[in-house]
């Protein structure tokens, strides 16, 4: 019997990627994967075309390369980057033709990786939280959330994915322990005591892969994804532990985490700010039970660092 298609964008990607090696490594799994990328000739590239995926160049700026992408297939994951261009009109604009391109195409199952509007939350007038480029208060979120309208009123049958706090931001992002003036290492959040939706990123393509296998039952519902939901204290100590250094953890404001000048800060502190005054209707929705349920192999914190500890730069 001939195996379902799915076309997962971003493949040699975080979360792309998960999917994609969850769906190559099942070997007695229904589904066979279209590896899409903007360069077919990078290594992870070719790791997937090793593994059996068919690796497709794709342009999600052009239709007609993104309909091409979909032929043929039965489902789609699709996420989008924003960091490679920090711009929210952009993301919204590249969910707008994924979702038309879905559409046209006649895909049976989509799971569209999304973030909460935090303007449903936090008004664009509501000066809690400054407003970011006129009209968004944590623009990496608002517009991916803004977009699941157009998926729905398309009527594309669509799971709505929203990921959490990726622990690999540990080791790529920055987000790590620095050493401050003082000679101690600090984790710096603007948390308070709140739990925080965390993941190992390559979990959420696995639990993207527990949804497709779910099949049509996912159709319309949004799923959220995390690890473990954990402290700023909680966080600093399994690190300690893990890395066999003693790391504080440095609770700052909203306000000086948007100032601490990198690019993006002022998003993200409004997006921790988010986590923290929002703590509860964000963690209801990234539920761990749900998440091992489609993913049985879904690591802990702990767990994670176990095998990554090494590799978070001091």
């Amino acid at each position: 019997m001939a195996r379902k298609l799915i076309a997962v964008f971003g493949a040699t990607g975080a979360q792309g990627g998960g999917l994609a090696h969850a769906i190559l490594n099942d070997k007695a799994s229904e589904f066979s994967v279209r590896a899409l990328t903007r360069d077919a000739s990078t290594e992870k590239a070719k790791e997937l075309a090793a593994l059996g995926a068919e690796v497709v160049e794709a342009d999600i700026d052009n239709k007609a390369s993104l309909l091409k992408a979909l032929e043929g297939a039965y489902g789609a994951y699709f996420v989008t980057f924003y960091w490679a261009h920090f711009s929210p009109q952009k993301e919204y604009g590249e969910a707008k033709s994924m979702a038309e391109a879905a559409k046209e195409a006649g895909l049976k199952h989509v799971i569209w990786s999304t973030l909460e509007d935090t303007r449903k939350w936090v008004p664009i007038n509501d000066d809690r939280m400054p407003t970011l480029m006129e009209k968004y208060k944590v623009p990496h979120f608002d517009a991916k959330g803004e977009a699941d309208q157009v998926f729905t009123d398309l009527g594309v049958p669509t799971t709505f994915l929203r990921a959490s706090f990726y622990w690999d931001n540990f080791i790529h992002f920055g987000s790590g322990p620095k050493k401050g003036d003082d000679g101690n290492y600090y984790l710096t959040f603007p948390l308070d005591e709140k739990k925080m939706a965390g993941i190992a990123s390559e979990d959420i393509g696995k639990c993207a892969y527990g949804i497709f296998k779910a099949g049509p039952a996912m159709i319309g519902k949004t799923v959220g994804v995390a690890g473990e939901h954990l402290t700023g204290i909680e966080m600093a100590a399994e690190m300690s532990k893990a890395i066999g250094i003693s790391i504080k953890y440095n609770n700052v404001t909203p306000e000086a985490y948007r100032g601490f000048g990198f690019p993006g800060a002022d998003d993200l502190g409004n997006m921790f700010q988010f986590y923290r005054d929002f703590e509860k209707d964000v963690n209801k929705v990234r539920d761990v039970n749900t998440s091992r349920n489609l993913n049985p192999e879904l690591k802990s914190f702990n767990q994670w660092l176990s095998e990554n500890a090494s590799r978070i730069p001091l």
